[in-house]
């Protein structure tokens, strides 16, 4: 009887320790989340103090006069990662239906395989494959015809006007939706296989097609990992740094072109911060920091409302 005792406190002794460290590891996460955010609201304070709220509005980044504005690296930032996850969303979703429902079976294993390697290669890989095989390609043989054809069109002809230099929003948009394909066709892949057989076969059975059968039965039943997959994927396009860094042309303007240079978040920090020498340039660089922070964490609250609505049209 004291054995029974003995061992009942034994394992309620681990089970209190166990307990208190997952609630210590998430308490850690909270920590370092606050901690991070704090850092970069104190490093950013002279910015915040000095331009207030034109430093969103303003597009002038002067380093001789210490003037900044982030204008233009949230303008690059959003529209390269918005026509990257454009570019990267369809085309992954083909290959993960490809995978899981098309695809013979002595090629699922290679191709699987493939997508994963392709999602562990360096950034700096794709970003120096971009600057010298994909750029001059496209200069020469593809910007040219989009220039001839579709710049005049009124409005949209706005988008593909200018040099034919290769670099530029557009190129490193094209190379960030390589680099995220992987990602999200990984992750819809992996969410796709996990719908029970049954519940295809009865609706295959019914007379249903693939296609009937992708949209009815497999999309509802995986809908929050399909999104899961898009958000990572978008969260990488928007943290990326080597890739779009080495082919965006690092140029503080906006423009309605995608054909000229422009620069992100990301891009800008990584030129920048060895070069900051004033306290007001290093604080600026800061606050994109944060501006990126805050940026990310809409995005991810977007998608946690759209996942709450598509649940409460469900009747969940």
């Amino acid at each position: 009887m004291n054995d029974l005792r003995s061992q009942l406190a034994k394992q309620k002794r681990y089970d209190a320790i166990f307990v208190n460290a997952t609630k210590a590891f998430a308490i850690l996460v909270l920590l370092s989340l606050g901690g991070i955010l704090l850092s970069l609201i104190v490093g950013a304070w002279p910015s915040i103090t000095e331009f207030g709220l034109g430093f969103y509005t303003s597009n002038n980044w002067d380093t001789v006069n210490d003037q900044y504005g982030a204008l233009a690296p949230i303008y690059g930032t959003i529209v390269t990662s918005l026509i990257a996850i454009a570019i990267a969303v369809p085309v992954s979703f083909g290959i993960a239906i490809f995978l899981t429902e098309l695809c013979p079976n002595f090629l699922k294993k290679p191709l699987g395989i493939a997508i994963e390697l392709l999602a562990g290669i360096p950034s700096i890989i794709y970003g120096m494959w971009g600057l010298f095989v994909f750029a001059p390609y496209f200069s020469e043989h593809i910007q040219p015809w989009l220039i001839e054809n579709i710049g005049p069109l009124p409005i949209i002809g706005q988008v593909f006007t200018g040099a034919p230099m290769g670099l530029g929003m557009f190129t490193a948009s094209l190379v960030l939706a390589i680099m995220i394909i992987p990602f999200i066709a990984a992750t819809m892949r992996d969410v796709f296989s996990v719908v029970p057989d049954l519940l295809k076969e009865s609706a295959y059975g019914m007379g249903a097609t693939t296609w009937e059968v992708m949209f009815k039965i497999i999309l509802p039943y995986t809908k929050a990992g399909v999104v899961g997959g898009v958000i990572l994927g978008l969260g990488r396009a928007l943290g990326e740094t080597m890739a779009v860094t080495f082919l965006i042309g690092n140029a503080f303007n906006i423009s309605p072109s995608l054909f000229t240079s422009g620069v992100t978040i990301t891009s800008a920090l990584a030129n920048e911060f060895a070069e900051a020498s004033s306290e007001l340039h290093l604080a600026s660089l800061l606050h994109l920091g944060l501006i990126l922070f805050v940026i990310t964490f809409i995005v991810l609250s977007i998608s946690k409302l759209m996942l709450m609505r598509i649940d409460q049209k469900a009747g969940h």
